[in-house]
C-alpha cells in the first residue's frame, strides 16, 4: 500500500485538543505530530501525570478524577479549546465521542469536531432509529423491535411479553442508546423476562442517561463482524475492510482481528456494500463502523453504526497501509477522500495480509474479568518485526478505578492468519507487566485452544470455553515452586533469576503474571 503524504502543506489544523486520555490520547497526539499539528491535552488529577499529558505541546487540568468531573465536562474542555487557540477537537472513542450535543456545541464555540456531524450522531447514537433507517434501504436486520419498550403499567410487560414470543428465544434486551455491553441482557425464557428489562433499563439510564431499551433475537451461534467506513463531507463514502470481534465478556470486545476469518471474498463484498449503503442513508462524515452479526449460514443482519473512531481502529491500518487519525483529520478540514483510501477500498475484500490486536486490561480473567486496579511495577513490552503497541501506561502508573481498565492493545500484523498467531504467541510471551491483574494468562491460553486457531468464532465462544480453575491451580502451583527455587539460589526476588528455561524461566513468568 502507498503511505499517505505528510507534506507541510497537507497539515490540516494548527492545533487541535485531544478530549481523552490514556492509550487513545497519545495515539492521536502521535497522529496530529506527524502531521505537524500542534496538540492540547486534556487531564483530570488523576492523570496530571500521564504520558498523553507529557507528550502533548500543552496541558490543561479540567477537574477532579471521576469522569463526571472531568472527561465529560464539555464545558471545561471547550473553555481550554478557545483558551488554547485550538481550532479543531478530536474525542477519540469512549466519553463524549458520539454526543451531538457535545458536537453542536463544538461548532457553536467556532471549534472543528473531529467526527461525524451532530445531525449523524443524532440519528446513530440511538439503536433503534439506526435499526428503521437500515430498514428504509432494505438492509437485513436481526429481527426484534423498533420502538422503546413501554414501561409504565402493569399491562406493558403483557405487551413485552407478546413481543418476545413473536421475535422468538432466546433473545436480548438491549439499551438504545450508549454501547460496550451495558444495559443488555440474555433471556431465554418469559419467566426471565421482567427482570432483565428492569435490569437493563437501570444499567441503560446509569450509563448513558437514557433508561430506554428494545428486544432482539439472540443469534445462536453468530458473529460479531464490523465494517470500517470513512465518509466525507462532499457525499463519498467507502468501506476499507472488515474486523471479526466475535471474541467477548458480557459484550465487551477481548480480541479483534481482520481480515475475518472464514468468509468468502463475495461475503465481505456483501458485507461492504451493506455498511456503505447504511452510512450513506445517514450521510457519514469521518469515520464509523457498520457492526453485523453474520449466522453459522452466513446470512448477514445489520445491528448499529458506532460513529467514531474504533478502540481496534489499528487492525484495519496494520491491513490497509492507512493512517485513519491522519485520514479524519483531514476529512475534518474539508478534503475528499484521498487517492490512497480509495486504492484501499477498491482491493478491501481481498487483503493481503492479516492482522490480530488483543486488548490489556487491569482485569483479573480468573474472576470474571472484575477490575483490578493498582500500581504498574513493571513494564516490558513485545518487539520484532510485524508488533505495534497502542499504550498509554509505563512502570509507576496507578490504574485507577474510575475509568475503564483498558491499559494497552497488543496488535500483530503477518502475511497470513497463521503466521499472525505465530508472531502474537510470540509478542504474549514477550509480554511483561508486574503489580498489576492483567488479561496477559487469558490471552496466552487463547492462542493455543483449537478453537481459535481454526476461527471457530462466535460471540458466546468465552462462555463456552473458559475455564480458568485448573490454570489458577496450575499457577498457585508454579508460583510455590517459584518461592522455593528463589529460597534455594539465594535470591530474594524472582525476578533476579536469569531468563532461558526451566524453574527460572517459570519463576519470572509467574512473578509477572500475578495469578493468584
Amino acid at each position: 500500500m502507498t503511505d499517505l503524504s505528510l507534506r507541510k502543506d497537507s497539515q490540516p489544523f494548527r492545533r487541535v485538543l485531544i478530549a481523552n486520555r490514556g492509550e487513545i490520547a497519545l495515539r492521536l497526539i502521535r497522529a496530529c505530530r506527524e502531521l505537524g499539528i500542534e496538540t492540547v491535552a486534556v487531564y483530570s488529577d488523576a492523570d496530571k501525570t500521564a504520558i498523553h499529558v507529557r507528550a502533548a505541546d500543552t496541558a490543561v487540568r479540567i477537574g477532579e478524577a471521576p469522569a463526571a468531573d472531568s472527561y465529560l465536562r464539555a464545558d471545561r474542555i471547550i473553555a481550554a479549546a478557545r483558551e488554547h487557540g485550538a481550532g479543531a477537537v478530536h474525542p477519540g472513542y469512549g466519553f463524549l465521542s458520539e454526543q451531538a450535543s457535545f458536537a453542536t456545541a463544538c461548532e457553536s464555540a467556532g471549534l472543528v469536531f473531529v467526527g461525524p456531524s451532530p445531525q449523524t450522531l443524532a440519528a446513530l447514537g440511538d439503536k433503534l432509529a439506526a435499526r428503521r433507517s437500515a430498514r428504509s434501504v432494505g438492509v437485513p436486520i436481526v429481527p426484534g423491535t423498533f420502538e422503546p419498550l413501554p414501561l409504565a403499567s402493569p399491562e406493558s410487560i403483557d405487551a413485552i411479553a407478546r413481543e418476545a414470543e413473536a421475535i422468538g428465544w432466546p433473545l436480548l434486551v438491549k439499551a438504545a442508546a450508549g454501547g460496550g455491553g451495558r444495559g443488555m441482557r440474555r433471556v431465554d425464557e418469559a419467566g426471565e423476562l421482567p427482570l432483565a428489562v428492569a435490569a437493563a433499563t437501570r444499567e441503560a439510564e446509569a450509563s448513558f442517561g437514557d433508561g430506554s431499551v428494545y428486544l432482539e433475537r439472540f443469534v445462536e451461534g453468530g458473529r460479531h463482524v464490523e465494517v470500517q467506513l470513512l465518509g466525507d463531507a462532499h457525499g463519498d463514502c467507502v468501506a476499507l475492510g472488515e474486523r471479526d470481534c466475535s471474541v467477548q465478556r458480557r459484550h465487551q470486545k477481548l480480541v479483534e482481528e481482520g481480515p475475518a476469518p472464514n468468509l468468502t471474498v463475495g461475503q465481505r463484498q456483501h458485507l461492504h456494500e451493506l455498511a456503505v449503503t447504511v452510512a450513506r442513508t445517514v450521510g457519514l462524515r469521518n469515520a464509523a463502523t457498520a457492526e453485523f452479526l453474520v449466522a453459522p449460514g452466513g446470512e448477514a443482519y445489520f445491528l448499529e453504526v458506532n460513529a467514531r473512531l474504533q478502540v481496534e481502529h489499528g487492525v484495519t491500518e496494520l491491513v490497509t497501509g492507512l493512517d485513519l487519525v491522519h485520514e479524519q483529520l483531514r476529512i475534518a478540514a474539508g478534503a475528499r477522500l484521498s487517492p490512497e483510501v480509495h486504492a484501499v477500498a477498491a482491493v478491501a475484500a481481498e487483503p493481503d495480509r492479516h492482522a490480530i490486536e488483543v486488548r490489556i486490561s487491569a482485569e483479573d480473567p480468573g474472576r470474571g474479568f472484575a477490575p483490578m486496579p493498582g500500581l504498574i511495577t513493571r513494564w516490558r513490552e513485545p518487539g520484532g518485526p510485524g508488533v505495534r503497541i497502542d499504550g498509554g501506561v509505563e512502570e509507576g502508573t496507578r490504574v485507577t478505578a474510575e475509568y475503564d481498565p483498558l491499559i494497552a492493545k497488543l496488535m500483530v500484523v503477518a502475511p497470513d492468519r497463521t503466521q499472525a498467531l505465530a508472531r502474537l504467541r510470540r509478542a504474549l510471551h514477550e509480554f511483561e507487566i508486574g503489580g498489576v491483574q492483567t488479561t496477559l494468562p487469558f490471552h496466552r491460553w487463547l492462542v493455543d485452544r483449537r478453537e481459535f486457531i481454526e476461527a471457530e468464532l462466535r460471540t458466546d465462544l468465552v462462555e463456552r470455553i473458559w475455564e480458568p480453575e485448573p490454570l489458577l491451580s496450575a499457577a498457585a502451583q508454579r508460583a510455590a515452586r517459584a518461592v522455593a527455587v528463589a529460597a534455594a539460589t539465594g535470591t530474594t526476588r524472582a525476578l533476579d533469576l536469569p531468563v532461558g528455561g526451566g524453574w527460572a524461566d517459570i519463576a519470572r513468568r509467574e512473578s509477572v503474571e500475578r495469578w493468584p
